[in-house]
């Protein structure tokens, strides 16, 4: 009798992990089996877009210019922006990826050339003023149309932040010269 007891305790103790295993593969597979709905996926990649691309162009930015407002206004967007990714990336549901160096190429490579105040005025134009507008919209439909709570929640605490660079950056481009 103690050696059937034994026997049992021994494959109850063997069968916990397994059981573990099954339901973290579950959560996983439910995970990849659906995947996030459209307007979900467009928020997670056109706001790890527009914060890359703020990135790397503010890193531009510190190169391309001697504009005091437009080098303090870039390291601005650098540490917002890589606040904003981190908290995206904390938002995403298990089993997604949050693009990472997904900046937009186009922008980046019409900034490349310019220098002082050629450089400045498109900066402040198509980083700052358009792009943000582009993120506040990007934000409001999610918040309004998103169906993953979290990512909701995420656009919800961002977007002040996001409203703020764009009153920034038509201030900004007042001040070099550029029409907002």
């Amino acid at each position: 009798m103690k050696l059937l007891f034994a026997i049992l305790g021994l494959a109850m103790a063997c069968s916990l992990p397994l059981a573990a295993t099954a339901q973290e593969s579950q959560a996983a597979s439910a995970t990849a089996a659906n995947p996030l709905p459209d307007v979900d996926r467009d928020f997670v990649q056109a706001a790890s877009m527009s914060g890359s691309t703020e990135i790397d162009a503010a890193k531009l930015a510190m190169h391309n210019t001697k504009n005091k407002d437009v080098h303090k206004f870039a390291e601005h967007m650098i540490a917002d922006h890589m606040k904003l990714a981190a908290q995206l990336k904390l938002a995403a549901p298990h089993g997604v990826t949050v693009p990472k160096d997904n900046s937009d190429t186009s922008i980046l490579d019409s900034l490349r050339p310019l220098k002082d105040e050629q450089f400045d005025s498109a900066y402040a134009q198509k980083v700052g003023v358009e792009g943000h507008k582009e993120a506040v919209a990007a934000f409001q439909k999610e918040i309004s149309d998103g169906k993953n709570d979290s990512l909701k929640a995420a656009a919800r605490k961002a977007l002040p932040t996001i409203e703020e660079h764009y009153r920034m950056a038509q201030a900004l481009a007042q001040k070099v010269g550029t029409h907002s």
